[in-house]
């Protein structure tokens, strides 16, 4: 392997593609103990584990759960799902039994601008070009269920109507799993009366439905349907909800799901085993892989290592106060990952720039590190920062970082998997194990279940975001009363906001001060059994960019895929 990060020609499906991997099977067997009769292969190099196996295990001790955060995300890249598959590595490296538990991507940003979704370099999960695609056919299993939903929503109005439902009130849109702004606002049910009653409708993109959101916090086939049947689709003329149980649709919903939930077992470069499975929205939803996928694979390894949508500000705390809290889930370790070149645009520095030494902005940048530090340790978890290696890195950054990472009493490490594999990250492994063995992690949420809502939303403005307050007009905190005496209060909140910034505006870098969370929309996730704050402009249908990355994506003569990623 090459010995520093980002000199290798190959590109990472270049390396996927090339690489020597095991029939899944040999992969299950060997590392997990899973016989084949447990297994639903789907080809070669990738399988369903049972269910039935799953529940098996029930009475097994828990391995050590790693949740892998980040800085908040830049331009230049930080590398939270290579570290992810990098880290799992190395553990096996050092002699440690782990697997590493993932989000599957979205076709969406794979043929949009984000590229692949499998980690980089040498430190990646495979088959890479299946995971980006298809893979199994979850996530159009979880696009049919949303959309049976949709038609049963339809249906019921053009048959009578029993139910009374208001078609200015539905609130249930579809869904499909790609990019397409076109279909954001759209009108249905044109063409006269044989075809319904004309009303204004739209689509998201899949991964931000509730019934991904459901699919990835159900613990199993029954919690899953009784979340499904909790789905509020509509509301009557004076305002009742309707939900999906009113239609009879979560039976048929869970129908076209019960392959799916089974989590999927594919294997990095090296070998180790890994779950990749499900994958909400990181803004609109939790952002991080099914509790089923992460509960089995803590009783199968030692050590599992698993990541949250976005920075820490985002991603780790709504796994910690979403995911964590439904699924009783305690991490014993946070990895918070950065790059000198990312901390150096936190303190202003332009991406073409970034190549100098600038110790001043990476100083000023650090700030937003800090403050990531500091929000995790509010949770009462003890963290390590890997900082991944680029070749442009000087030895005063690196010593700049390290310092500044020890006197806030956190071990900085520099690591170099996406070169190296597993052995570039064996520093990071041996000080996660050494921070574990130590037994210091203590999870504190970061609000109690009957706290208001809104004093909710102000507590992670305040506490995670830096912000003084949080603000919202009359008729918000009136919908969320409304939903406290309706039976709701006791929901966590997970707040939709720019990824690219601690506050709401997206070019604002670093660790801002003196600003508030403006909340302009609440929703309502009466089956993924959270409500959404909407906080500034977040879209639910991404649009595709000027050059998609479709452009260079082919399949040539010997039926190899070529351009993705």
């Amino acid at each position: 392997m090459p010995a520093s990060q980002h000199q290798n020609p190959k590109s990472d499906i270049e390396i996927a593609q090339t690489a020597k991997k095991r029939r899944i099977v040999d992969v299950a067997r060997d590392k997990l103990g899973i016989a084949e009769e447990n297994l639903e292969p789907y080809g070669h190099y990738k399988a369903k584990v049972s269910l039935d196996y799953i529940k098996s295990l029930k009475n097994k001790p828990d391995g050590k759960l790693i949740l892998v955060t980040a800085i908040t995300p830049t331009p230049a890249g930080e590398g939270k799902t290579t570290t992810t598959v990098g880290l799992t590595d190395a553990l096996n490296v050092i002699g440690k039994k782990a697997m590493c538990a993932l989000r599957e991507p979205s076709l969406g940003p794979s043929f949009g601008m984000k590229g692949g979704a499998a980690g980089g370099g040498y430190a990646q999960v495979v088959p890479m070009e299946d995971i980006n695609l298809h893979f199994t056919g979850d996530f159009h299993a979880i696009t049919a269920a949303h959309n049976l939903l949709a038609a049963l929503i339809d249906n019921h109005i053009y048959w009578g109507n029993a139910l009374g439902i208001d078609s200015r009130r539905v609130t249930w849109r579809r869904v499909m799993d790609m990019n397409d702004r076109a279909l954001r606002e759209i009108v249905c049910s044109l063409g006269g009366a044989a075809n319904g009653y004309p009303r204004e409708a739209g689509f998201d993109i899949t991964v931000a439905s509730e019934v991904m959101a459901i699919f990835c916090l159900a613990r199993d086939i029954d919690d899953l349907k009784q979340r499904l049947g909790n789905i509020i689709v509509a509301y009557t003329r004076d305002r009742k909800p309707v939900r999906a149980k009113d239609l009879n649709a979560n039976g048929a919903m869970t129908v076209l799901l019960k392959e799916a939930i089974a989590p999927n077992l594919v294997q990095t470069l090296e070998g180790t085993p890994a779950f990749i499975h499900g994958g909400p929205f990181a803004n609109i939803a939790h952002g991080c892989n099914s509790v089923s996928a992460t509960t089995a694979a803590l009783k199968l390894a030692d050590y599992v290592v698993t990541e949250a949508g976005f920075g820490a500000d985002l991603g780790a705390e709504k796994f910690l106060d979403i995911k964590c809290r439904k699924a009783g889930l305690k991490p014993d370790c946070v990895v918070i990952v950065a790059t000198i070149r990312a901390l150096k645009m936190h303190g202003g520095v332009k991406k073409e720039d970034l190549k100098k030494e600038d110790l001043k902005a990476l100083e000023a940048g650090i700030a937003n590190l800090r403050r990531h530090i500091e929000n995790v340790k509010k949770f009462g978890l003890p963290a390590v920062v890997s900082i991944n290696r680029f070749s442009a890195d000087t030895d005063a950054e690196i010593a700049l970082v390290k310092e500044k990472c020890n006197a806030l009493g956190v071990e900085a490490l520099m690591a170099d998997h996406w070169a190296m594999g597993g052995e570039g990250a064996a520093d990071v492994a041996r000080a996660v194990v050494k921070v574990i063995d130590a037994g210091k992690a203590n999870l504190k949420l970061l609000y109690p279940d009957d706290m208001p809502l809104f004093e909710k939303i102000r507590t992670i403005a305040r506490e995670i975001y830096g912000a003084d307050d949080a603000t919202a007009d009359k008729a918000v905190k009136e919908q969320l009363k409304a939903w406290e005496e309706l039976g709701f209060g006791k929901l966590p909140v997970c707040i939709a906001k720019t990824q690219y910034s601690f506050s709401t505006n997206p070019d604002t870098k670093g660790a801002p001060t003196g600003f508030n969370i403006p909340v302009r929309e609440v929703r309502l996730s009466a089956g993924a059994e959270f409500v959404v704050a909407i906080c500034g402009e977040i879209m639910t249908m991404p649009g595709l960019p000027k050059v998609p990355a479709a452009d260079s994506i082919d399949v040539n003569a010997d039926g190899k895929i070529v351009g993705l990623f």
